[in-house]
């Protein structure tokens, strides 16, 4: 057979496949993809991806580094999810201004709320750049010659752009496992102002209970506006006299729904994924990292629910955390669980097996990639990783005197004349106001023993020989004597360097302690881990080498990706799941309340959703409203609010998450079980408009 014929038949296949599966780069996309794209239902021109001044990608968003979003109107409205302007709710509510209870509607412009440390950045150009760096010798370098490289070029990029505009940035980001470098340039607008938000009952229905799960009926959406310049339509610090930014392009929602087998694709910021990774990294994820996680966030949430469900106060401080540290607890077990039940460990093994059989028949990578090497490498570090899971878990940002005494311990905080060491000391912000004192010491309590439940003793900090000699083995007390004695918990106490009160404080020795077995678990591991990312390196070149003649994405890193599909249900339990689903169904969960708390909700919300009729937002083929619905449009962390487009590239709703029965779909992607969960943008649409009664808002935005 002719290699043009092979092409051919492989790229048939490839449709047919492998259609659905792929975060792709806009710039570059590949014809192939763009083909099957257009024989699925697409109908834009290629270049209104990317390339014109009305392309899509124009109105994506980052969404505050951690989320995607979406401009919908001339005058910078975003859309992005609720649970991504969790923080932001949270960060205004009171007891006595509850947004996050309550929910918020901006009036007017004036009284839309500014946010700290809060932005979105526009992607507005991308190239690959590894030629440049191979013309200096990329590969011929050491690992922090080429991270000097890539740093050097990265800014006299970002020079070169800003001679432009002044406002722009480049990064550049490795992709294929390293083995490709593209530089993209984005521009940053930081202030950025809260606008309308549902509350919490409906932006988080369901809650725990549903989360990950199908079906759903959650109304995850919140509605943010962009300020600019009034004199530049460009970034600005936040100031009073700020105005609307006016975007290039911006999405118009559609009304007009959809069926099974419509297209639909999102666009947005994928956060991670592992798809190149080898069944040892695979092996290492389920058991070193995934497995500890679930157990110590298990141990810190059911003290953390207790405190919040008996305080308002405690509940509107914590529900941000809780919301952050239950999401990846579930994704972890539910991860773990599809790891095992779909066999992906061997499937990979088997993989692997025929991509050593054409190693040896090619001679690629020969003296390089070597499979029993990097089965060793991974079984050298495998308990450590395992350790540093519990480690973090147990310390890092899991309370405030654990996150004051590791900052003490690597020198943050430090405050006082740079010249005279003397004079330089330590201290804290009051933020009082974001962490209970009573819940704080408990979570520390708990996880100090949990911690020595899980790990080997010479991975325990000294701190635990003073717990069993001067304690007697209570938690409690050794915590209460930490907040009584270190003056770490004290509002305006200063600790001034290396004194004698520095050196007794025991908040002091307890961040020493936890940091020591930090860098004992971290000594010697630079080579061993520098060697795995070589493998896995060799490894993704190898089947990109192998597999020539079909298209590839590279996996997900937080940079603007495209993926296309259908509307489409999955098998749920041996039945069709449905790819909708609709206000009696909410209702019938609100019914149940009284016993699963997750589906409380205001009686106004029953009562709206309880109608006969939702006139315009009924969908015309099934004369019902959507409020949730399913595609398999391959989404992970990051894609939360990333927009769903039809066809014609209107907003037919907001991605925010995935399916339980494809959790491992970071590192393996399962086109029968992959779906992704979206909002109905006429759901979102009727809660405005019915709950809010922000028509200024549809107005704007040409409703």
């Amino acid at each position: 057979m002719k290699k043009s014929t092979l092409l051919i038949a492989a790229l048939m296949t490839f449709g047919t496949v492998k259609a659905d599966e792929g975060m792709w780069t806009l710039y570059n996309l590949p014809q192939a993809v763009y083909r099957q794209m257009q024989s699925e239902g697409f109908l834009l021109p290629y270049r209104d991806l990317y390339e014109s001044k009305d392309a899509i990608k124009n109105a994506v968003v980052n969404f505050s580094g951690y989320c995607s979003g979406v401009v919908v109107s001339p005058d910078g409205l975003v859309f992005t999810n609720h649970h991504c302007g969790f923080e932001a709710i949270r960060s205004h509510s009171t007891v006595e201004h509850d947004y996050m209870l309550n929910g918020f509607f901006a009036k007017t412009l004036a009284d839309e709320l500014p946010n700290k440390d809060m932005f979105v950045s526009f992607m507005r150009e991308q190239k690959d750049v590894t030629p440049q760096l191979e013309s200096l010798g990329y590969s011929r370098c050491g690992k922090d010659q080429q991270a000097a490289m890539v740093d050097s070029l990265q800014r006299a990029l970002t020079d070169s752009v800003r001679q432009i505009d002044p406002t722009l940035h480049v990064d550049i980001d490795p992709f294929y496992e390293g083995n490709r470098h593209y530089a993209t340039v984005y521009q940053d607008f930081t202030d950025l102002r809260l606008v309308f938000t549902v509350p919490k009952s409906m932006g988080k229905f369901g809650g725990e209970t549903d989360n990950w799960m199908w079906p759903r009926q959650t109304c995850d959406f919140s509605v943010f506006r962009i300020y600019a310049d009034p004199k530049t339509n460009g970034p600005a610090a936040y100031s009073k006299d700020n105005v609307p930014y006016h975007p290039q392009h911006w999405a118009r929602p559609s009304l007009e729904g959809y069926q099974v087998g419509s297209f639909a694709m999102t666009m947005g910021y994928p956060g991670s994924t592992s798809r190149y990774i080898s069944s040892y990294g695979i092996v290492e994820r389920r058991d070193a990292e995934n497995t500890p996680r679930a157990q110590v966030r298990g141990v810190k949430q059911e003290v953390m629910r207790r405190y919040m469900r008996a305080s308002e106060a405690v509940r509107i401080k914590y529900d941000s955390k809780f919301a952050q540290s239950a999401n990846y607890w579930k994704n972890s077990i539910g991860m773990n669980k599809c790891i095992d039940s779909i066999g992906i460990i061997q499937q990979k093994r088997d993989y692997e097996a025929r991509l050593r059989q054409w190693q040896d028949s090619t001679g690629f990578l020969k003296g390089q990639l070597s499979f029993p090497l990097l089965e060793k490498l991974y079984a050298r570090r495998q308990e450590r990783v395992r350790t540093m899971m519990y480690w973090r878990e147990t310390f890092r940002r899991t309370n405030e005197f654990s996150t004051r005494a590791m900052q003490l311990a690597t020198g943050m905080e430090v405050k006082g004349p740079k010249k005279n060491a003397a004079k330089k000391y330590h201290s804290f912000a009051d933020n009082s106001n974001e962490w209970d004192a009573a819940l704080d010491r408990e979570v520390l309590s708990v996880l100090l023993k949990n911690y020595r439940e899980h790990v080997d003793a010479r991975y325990l900090p000294k701190f635990y020989t003073t717990i069993d000699t001067r304690f007697e083995g209570d938690y409690t007390r050794f915590v209460d004597y930490l907040y009584t004695r270190s003056l770490l918990m004290k509002k305006g106490a200063k600790l001034y360097y290396n004194t004698k009160a520095y050196k007794a404080d025991p908040g002091v020795r307890f961040g020493q302690d936890v940091m020591d077995v930090f860098y004992d678990l971290n000594e010697g591991m630079g080579a061993i881990n520098d060697s795995i990312e070589t493998q896995e390196r060799y490894l993704c070149a190898a089947k990109l080498r192998m597999e020539a003649d079909l298209p590839h994405y590279s996996d997900a890193n937080f940079t603007m990706r495209l993926s296309y599909g259908q509307v489409k249900e999955f098998e749920l339990g041996g039945k069709p799941s449905g790819y909708y689903t609709t206000p009696e169904s909410i209702v019938e969960k609100m019914n149940r309340a009284a016993h699963i708390t997750d589906y409380e909700a205001e009686p106004i919300m029953k009562e709206l959703l309880s109608a006969r009729d939702f006139g315009r937002y009924t969908d015309k083929t099934t004369g019902q409203m959507h409020l949730c619905f399913l595609t398999n449009n391959d989404i992970t962390g990051g894609n939360s609010g990333s927009p769903m487009f039809n066809g014609k590239g209107e907003l037919i709703g907001l991605a925010f998450d995935g399916n339980w029965d494809s959790l491992s779909s970071d590192i393996n992607f399962d086109a029968r079980l992959a779906r992704c969960i979206g909002v109905d943008i006429r759901f979102v649409l009727f809660m405005m408009d019915k709950w809010g009664h922000a028509h200024r808002l549809l107005r704007e935005m040409g409703l």
